[in-house]
């Protein structure tokens, strides 16, 4: 009887070792990369933490890095081979294989935050003006809205590198910038810090384009699956985060490392108010971007928006049915 009971116990422990296995060698490895701390990169976290790329077949780590410039950067050297970013354009420019299959913005979703005692945009002549990296959202950012203010870069206003989010605020502090750009998500922790928002970057009604998943060419012809999975996972995010509050705001505390509600609600808020459940590119917001780099890089005068993106992917769930899938499961 012992030696029944020895010989079922060992099996069991087999079968469970072998069937973990077996899960492992289903499941893709992929890295996926993310430039921020914000509002604009919660559904690369919920894919994670709700286990969607799991749900699609991905054993899926996600990377922080510093700043878009940073991530870019990595995004070209193909480590991760698929990075949530808004600045593919120069890099494609400059004949970079990357690509957006998707994205989460249509619009700059950034405030301008200034030391106490300026209160317009015009009164930063003669001051420095925080981004996170040269070529990142925040840079583009911030040269779009002084170009909007007649305001000239670097020699009205001194564009430093300061940092992601955190040092920047850091920086304003110290007073070593006087002005940046932060998200919705950022703008509670900075305003109980003493700065001010003087300025919402919506006001301006720009489409441009924003914050997207992105990849390159390469990868999509030698890994399609793999791409289609992880963008199956982007896309259920976004769902899931409209309809279940709570659980996406669990997932924010660890993310954002902190439990203020105000933080929690904005960040929250901001993308149910902002991203679409159906995550195209805009070609229009594109363009824009060409239209404003093409005086430094001139290839830019002949680019089309077409070869920034590929929604073939897209295409594809919006055929098989993903959309109305969705809105089925997240009514």
């Amino acid at each position: 009887m012992k030696a029944c009971r020895r010989i079922f116990i060992f099996t069991g422990l087999l079968m469970l070792l072998t069937s973990t296995v077996v899960e492992g060698q289903e499941l893709r490895k992929i890295k996926i990369g993310y430039p921020a701390i914000s509002y604009n990169q919660i559904h690369i976290w919920v894919a994670k933490e709700a286990g969607l790329f799991k749900k699609y077949g991905l054993d899926a780590e996600i990377i922080f890095f510093r700043g878009g410039q940073m991530a870019t950067q990595a995004l070209v050297a193909g480590d991760p081979p698929i990075v949530n970013i808004g600045t593919v354009i120069q890099a494609n420019l400059q004949g970079h294989d990357v690509v957006l299959i998707a994205s989460s913005e249509d619009a700059y979703n950034y405030s301008v935050v200034v030391r106490p005692g300026i209160a317009r945009i015009e009164q930063l002549k003669g001051r420095r003006f925080g981004v996170s990296g040269f070529g990142s959202a925040s840079h583009n950012a911030a040269l779009i809205l002084l170009k909007k203010f007649n305001l000239e870069p670097n020699r009205d206003v001194a564009v430093v590198l300061a940092g992601a989010t955190m040092e920047r605020l850091a920086a304003l502090e110290s007073g070593k910038i006087d002005a940046t750009v932060l998200t919705p998500s950022e703008i509670p922790r900075a305003k109980k810090q003493g700065f001010v928002e003087i300025y919402d970057m919506l006001e301006l009604g720009i489409e441009v384009q924003g914050n997207g998943f992105a990849t390159s060419r390469s990868f999509i012809k030698s890994n399609r699956g793999t791409v289609k999975a992880a963008l199956k996972g982007y896309v259920e995010a976004i769902y899931y985060i409209h309809h279940y509050k709570e659980e996406t705001r669990k997932i924010l505390t660890r993310y954002l490392r902190t439990t203020d509600p105000e933080v929690l609600e904005a960040t929250h808020g901001w993308f149910v108010k902002r991203v679409a459940k159906r995550p195209y590119p805009t070609l229009k917001g594109i363009q824009f971007l060409l239209d404003e780099v093409s005086a430094k890089l001139p290839q830019a005068k002949s680019a089309k928006p077409e070869q920034f993106v590929d929604i073939s992917l897209l295409q594809e769930l919006e055929k098989e049915g993903f959309f109305v899938d969705m809105g089925k499961r997240y009514p």
